[in-house]
């Protein structure tokens, strides 16, 4: 003890400096606190649920260099979200932040994604967020980005590891808002319906099936359902959707979780009866949704827009910052239903049809013209 105490009085101001910065590397290196809430921004940072635990990173001085690790691509949803992170990262309340951004796509292979990550943390990014093909096989990123001190964020198809933050809308809801809509428009006890997944494996595909069928099981009445892959992609959906009409149709509806012009499109073509329909928010949608609701397509919107990335990114420089987050952001999502559906706002007829609405965040105070969006490069 009187070796340690005379040490102690030698240690120089210069020592205890290092001493202080080794500390902080120790605290880095252990990956996030646990804490209380309430966190930073409730208003915007809204916690999933009462007993969703808050994350708190020591304080880290900017401006940031943060990643998007995107899987998937084929599809105009993914194509916005990139622009869209673009466009906010430039926006003169964030780029003070921000030292470099930049988003890489790797398809739908699991293992270059999760290479991409792992070089980003190589790489001395202080952020990595990810769009994620897979929930699974990302334990040993989460280790190596909280030992290295970085602040990893998944949305949209979300990693399931509690050790890293997840900014994402109620998934399973989308799909019981689907049903419970076609089922209020199909007067009988039962039917065919046809429902156009997504790509097998990502989250929200198999979160929104979930909720879909939970909610027609619920119902007591007999539904007889033709499930079909279409990637969530325009062009793949109208094919499978094309298909399974010639196959398996005519049906009582028809829920689409993307690519839902590609589906209406093929309803149109086919020459059999318009029947309702559940898709996602593409701005076409909307324009046939309205243009042939008097012949019988009656259509649900629900989803949130590419925008969410933007709530993903300000949550990370929030967490950089030293702030309380979330483990898990809960987002609101856009419903708009038949035959309350109004140009202007569920849809805009001077955008482009590739064009996702509900990207602004007002409690997030994040918002984007059109051309905001469009102009920047993918």
């Amino acid at each position: 003890m009187r070796y340690t105490a005379r040490l102690r009085q030698c240690v120089s101001v210069g020592a205890l400096a290092a001493a202080s910065l080794t500390l902080s590397a120790v605290a880095f290196a252990a990956g996030p606190a646990v804490v209380g809430g309430p966190g930073a921004e409730p208003g915007c940072f809204k916690p999933a649920a009462s007993d969703t635990k808050y994350f708190q990173w020591p304080a880290k001085a900017g401006p940031y260099r943060i990643a998007l690790d995107n899987g998937f691509i084929a599809n105009d949803w993914r194509v916005q979200m990139i622009k869209t992170a673009k466009a906010y990262v430039a926006q003169d309340s964030v780029k003070g932040d921000i030292k470099d951004f930049k988003a890489i796509s790797t398809g739908l292979d699991t293992a270059a994604q999760v290479a991409a990550a792992n070089n980003f943390i190589d790489q001395g990014y202080d952020a990595v967020i990810v769009d994620a093909v897979t929930p699974n096989a990302w334990a040993p990123v989460i280790k190596k980005a909280n030992d290295a001190g970085v602040v990893l964020i998944s949305f949209d198809n979300v990693i399931e590891d509690p050790n890293q933050v997840i900014v994402n809308v109620d998934q399973p809801s989308l799909g019981v808002v689907a049903a419970k809509f076609l089922m209020s428009q199909i007067n009988k006890d039962g039917g065919k319906l046809l429902e156009v997944r997504g790509p097998a494996g990502n989250t929200v595909d198999r979160d929104r099936n979930d909720g879909f069928h939970k909610a027609l099981d619920a119902s007591g009445k007999q539904w007889d359902v033709t499930e079909v892959v279409g990637n969530w992609a325009p062009g793949d959906a109208q094919k499978v959707t094309a298909d399974a009409l010639a196959v398996n149709g005519p049906f009582d509806g028809i829920y689409v979780q993307g690519g839902s012009q590609g589906a209406a499109q093929a309803l149109l073509d086919s020459g059999k009866p318009l029947v309702p329909m559940s898709g996602e928010t593409e701005n076409v949608f909307g324009k046939l949704c309205t243009k042939y609701a008097d012949k019988g397509l009656h259509c649900s919107f629900g989803g949130t827009g590419p925008g969410q990335v933007a709530v993903a990114i300000k949550v990370a420089i929030a967490a950089l910052k030293g702030n309380k987050v979330p483990q898990n952001v809960a987002l609101p999502t856009s419903i708009a239903l038949y035959p309350d559906i109004k140009a202007g706002r569920d849809f805009f007829p001077d955008l482009p049809d590739s064009f996702f609405v509900g990207n602004n965040f007002d409690a997030c105070k994040i918002g984007f013209t059109a051309d905001e969006i469009m102009s920047q490069q993918q």
